[in-house]
């Protein structure tokens, strides 16, 4: 039962990650379809908890997926989702690297490239999207996410104002009986 689910995490993780474009925060919304909605290893609370662990724990992205691997299945799940996650994309990268050598020069080339920036700036926006509606089930959830949101889109300021004024909304606002 162990190895049959450490497998089904492997390989939802290795196909996750060499499919994506654009890094760990692009896998996002595929990772939570499989790990939520299709496999049911994880309710969207739990999902939205590991996220926010994983983004205020200091060291890469890639927790995200140390840290889902971990809640569904252990240390082992830890083990299996960070390498399945890293070795298959590690090894594209190499490859993908020596090749870009050969073909830099074709005009198709350089076509690809500047499409690609768009591309995985949706798929971020796309992340964003579904962890918000992952983690949010409060309408004032959806006013403070907005709020935030609005304020970094429109400033330049240091988002983290915001993100301490929502904080503190939240937590008064638990306090008061609203979550």
């Amino acid at each position: 039962m162990k190895t049959d689910l450490l497998f089904a995490l492997g390989l939802t993780f290795f196909t996750t990650a060499i499919f994506s474009v654009g890094g760990i925060s692009a896998m996002i919304p595929e990772v939570h379809r499989q790990v939520v909605e299709v496999h049911g290893w994880l309710g969207n609370e739990s999902f939205a908890t590991a996220f926010a662990l994983s983004q205020i724990a200091p060291g890469p992205n890639i927790l995200m997926m140390s840290m889902l691997g971990w809640r569904i299945a252990g240390w082992a799940g830890l083990v299996v989702a960070t390498l399945a996650t890293v070795v298959p994309t590690s090894a594209l990268s190499l490859i993908a690297g020596r090749a870009e050598n050969r073909i830099s020069h074709a005009r198709w080339y350089g076509l690809t490239k500047r499409a690609f920036p768009p591309l995985v700036v949706g798929l971020i926006c796309a992340s964003a999207l579904v962890t918000a509606q992952a983690a949010i089930d409060e309408w004032l959830g959806y006013v403070l996410t907005a709020g935030v949101a609005l304020f970094v889109a429109l400033t330049r300021q240091n988002p983290l104002v915001p993100l301490a004024v929502a904080t503190a909304a939240g937590v008064i606002a638990g306090r008061f009986g609203y979550f």
